[in-house]
């Protein structure tokens, strides 16, 4: 246990050592991206491949296009991928990969303009580039100083800092990013509202509030949702019955079956609407301060049932 507590605050200092260099040219590289007009291209190998692979990542889902580039293929072909009009960021540590350092000559032959993100100021890499983001991540977590670990955690750092500044300054907003994941959890926790999950028409249980509670216990077994709304004469929701009322009516009145349901419901019931988002719903069922609620019913904006959410409707859809 020990080993591994050392290694994080290792880690966790060499991030102190990073949030220390920021400054000017993360200013200026965050600025580059604003005004790039074309898309960014990320470079590395081996460890550092994979961090530039997950910062083109955030890029990308973030509003600004980003794309890959393995050095090797870029050496064979690939390099066409890269256009005057792009940013191109190098993810080293040492900043002397030869299979990286082929690359510059094209890269300073369009014009691109190039960021390095490094721990080695005085490399090829860095003097080759128009901003160097220094990560300071000089020494590893690893007793060798040999295992990618500091380093590797400094250049993702530093990426995603890019990105998060990129993007606030975009005035990015969450149905930005809906729009750019359209699947996935994601992509439901910003865009899928109640209306698309909720039972509506003749799936909706509902009563008058004249009605007898064993006509209620009919109308609850039969729609199948574990409870029951009731309206008052303009159609309007002004309580509830649910399967755990019921069983407490009962214990405490063996005969409240032939009773109006107006006079055991549950006034005022919790509600959402429509056009709310189904993890609200969600959320407002989990946190109604009368205990949680497994149910909520979806109302107009005069109160009038329009369709009845479940819990289990959220859970299918993959947002629980």
């Amino acid at each position: 246990m020990q080993i591994g507590k050392d290694v994080i605050s290792q880690e966790i200092e060499g991030l102190r050592r990073l949030q220390d260099t920021i400054g000017g040219p993360f200013a200026e590289a965050a600025n580059l991206l604003l005004r790039c007009s074309g898309k960014v291209v990320l470079c590395g190998i081996g460890k550092s491949g994979i961090v530039a692979r997950k910062i083109a990542a955030t890029l990308s889902s973030t509003g600004t296009p980003a794309v890959y580039l393995h050095p090797v293929e870029a050496a064979h072909g690939d390099m066409g991928v890269v256009t005057p009009h792009d940013v191109f960021i190098v993810v080293s540590k040492s900043g002397r990969n030869d299979e990286i350092t082929k690359l510059f000559p094209y890269i300073k032959s369009i014009d691109v303009r190039m960021i390095a993100i490094t721990a080695a100021k005085r490399s090829p890499l860095a003097k080759a580039s128009d901003v160097v983001l220094y990560t300071a991540a000089e020494k590893e977590a690893c007793p060798m100083d040999l295992v990618p670990t500091t380093s590797t955690t400094s250049a993702m750092v530093a990426g995603d800092a890019l990105a998060v500044a990129v993007f606030e300054s975009r005035n990015f907003k969450r149905e930005d990013f809906a729009r750019l994941h359209p699947s996935g959890v994601l992509g439901k926790r910003l865009l899928l509202t109640v209306g698309e999950l909720m039972h509506s028409g003749d799936e909706v249980p509902m009563v008058k509030m004249n009605t007898r509670l064993k006509e209620a216990l009919f109308e609850i077994m039969n729609k199948r949702l574990g409870c029951t709304g009731i309206t008052d004469e303009g159609g309007r929701l002004v309580g509830i019955i649910t399967d755990g009322d019921l069983k407490r009516i009962l214990i405490k009145n063996p005969d409240a079956l032939d009773e109006e349901v107006e006079k055991v419901m549950t006034a005022a019931p919790r509600v959402t609407h429509p056009g709310t988002l189904a993890v609200d719903a969600l959320a407002s069922m989990e946190m109604d301060p009368r205990g949680a609620v497994t149910q909520l019913f979806v109302v107009d904006e005069d109160q009038h049932p329009v369709g009845v959410i479940h819990i289990h409707d959220i859970v299918k859809a993959g947002l629980k």
